[in-house]
């Protein structure tokens, strides 16, 4: 199988699971967790039940925060962190199932309605391409019929145009970036991009706090290939001593795990597998003319975007 055709098949599995997922509870998904009660009060239970994560980064939010969730999922840590960034802050959760966005988005006013005010907003693309808006790229396919050549480097054309001038999430736009069990689920050969992706959108000083699967051993080849421990969170789990590294190649620093399973979560073939949630800083640069400029979290994208030039979502 060649790398494409196994991202390919990563990447479907992961999908037809989490799609299933969201309609049907899977409790095998996810480890034990707990949150704060009171944060969950107000959150729908089919979002509860439904949310499948290992930590709870959401605890590193502060007043006031530009948050980005990767793989938002039924937007449970979305809610809870627009609770504590308050009306001043702003939550935005990037996913690509559409079954889990859906989940979240029909949620959506009934958590602005119980805390009084609506800051949170589900994009959908995939987290380690922040730059491509996969809702518009669905909405332009839906009227373009691709017949030849032309047609297609049209397209690709049309693409670099959004990533370049209409990103979805803007260089230096975030607070905080936050994630619960979803960057395993990424393949090795975009992880590069993905870490790439996290420091590109931090703001300097801005931090990212992340909570994942880890291996204390590496993963052997065929269990790789088994699809459904991928997409379990088993298969694609970072080797820990690789996961912090992978921030600091990206350039962030005070790299440091913030908690960390002592008994593992689940042991496979003698590797043993758990959750740490690491936190990362981007670092300080020196101010510039650009610098100053204040950057929207979202770039106004057409009339289906759900934030307008303001930063206000819908």
């Amino acid at each position: 199988m060649t790398r494409q055709e196994q991202e390919a098949s990563v990447e479907a599995a992961v999908a037809s699971r989490y799609a299933a997922a969201a309609r049907v509870v899977e409790p095998a998904l996810c480890c034990a967790v707990a949150y704060d009660p009171a944060l969950l009060s107000v959150i729908p239970d089919e979002v509860i039940q439904r949310d499948y994560g290992c930590g709870d980064p959401s605890r590193h939010v502060r007043s006031g925060d530009v948050v980005l969730d990767l793989g938002s999922g039924s937007g449970k840590t979305c809610f809870i962190a627009s609770q504590v960034v308050g009306s001043t802050g702003r939550v935005i959760g990037v996913d690509a199932n559409d079954e889990m966005l859906a989940l979240a988005r029909g949620a959506q006013k009934d958590v602005a309605e119980a805390i009084g005010f609506d800051n949170v907003c589900f994009l959908k693309a995939r987290i380690q391409d922040l730059s491509l808006d996969l809702q518009r790229l669905d909405h332009w396919f839906g009227g373009q019929v691709i017949s030849d050549l032309a047609g297609w480097q049209q397209m690709e054309e049309m693409i670099r145009g959004w990533r370049v001038e209409q990103p979805l999430v803007a260089d230096s736009s975030i607070d905080i970036v936050v994630s619960n069990c979803v960057l395993n689920l990424v393949h090795p050969g975009d992880r590069r991009k993905l870490f790439g992706e996290v420091a590109r959108v931090l703001k300097p000083g801005g931090r990212a706090v992340i909570s994942d699967i880890v291996s204390d051993s590496d993963v052997p080849e065929h269990m790789q290939q088994d699809l459904a421990l991928w997409s379990g969170c088993v298969s694609g789990a970072f080797r820990e001593d690789r996961f912090l590294k992978a921030f600091a190649a990206e350039g962030l620093v005070e790299v440091e795990v913030v908690q960390r399973q002592s008994e593992p979560w689940t042991v496979v073939e003698g590797i043993e597998f758990r959750s740490v949630t690491v936190r990362a800083v981007s670092p300080e640069r020196p101010g510039t003319l650009f610098d100053s400029i204040e950057l929207p979290a979202i770039m106004p994208q057409d009339e289906s975007s759900c934030c307008d030039p303001g930063g206000d979502c819908c």
